[in-house]
């Protein structure tokens, strides 16, 4: 099953959704002072993106979860009861504003409220 789950996740890093390409330029090479993966497997499950050193798992939902919150839930609690906090964010939230998603995920990973400006922003002018 795990052979079948890292093929799996190897698949979704290769057909991610626009969201999860947004995100991940902001994640990728610790440029929030912490180290991400996407596509992860943990346990039974495959999550977007998850920080080991802070046990976040952050999940991007598309439409189709609207019809599987249930599923979610026992999900969610699943990772709670592994010791990890889990943020959900609908993909239309992060493709809008990915300042308020970037500031969410900082303050909950680092305990306090976002640094201005972010990490991956400070000195960079925006191309």
């Amino acid at each position: 099953m795990r052979n079948t789950l890292i093929l799996l996740a190897k698949n979704l890093r290769k057909d991610s959704t626009d969201a999860e390409k947004l995100l991940w330029r902001y994640l990728r090479s610790k440029q929030m002072g912490l180290k991400y993966r996407r596509q992860q497997p943990i346990g039974k499950y495959i999550v977007d993106f998850v920080c080991f050193e802070s046990k976040l798992i952050i999940e991007l939902d598309g439409s189709q979860h609207l019809q599987q919150t249930e599923k979610d839930k026992a999900r969610d609690n699943w990772f709670k009861q592994q010791g990890y906090k889990v943020l959900r964010f609908w993909d239309n939230e992060v493709l809008t504003n990915i300042t308020g998603t970037l500031e969410r995920i900082q303050e909950v990973c680092l305990g306090h409220p976002p640094l201005d400006p972010l990490p991956s922003r400070a000195g960079r002018e925006r191309k």
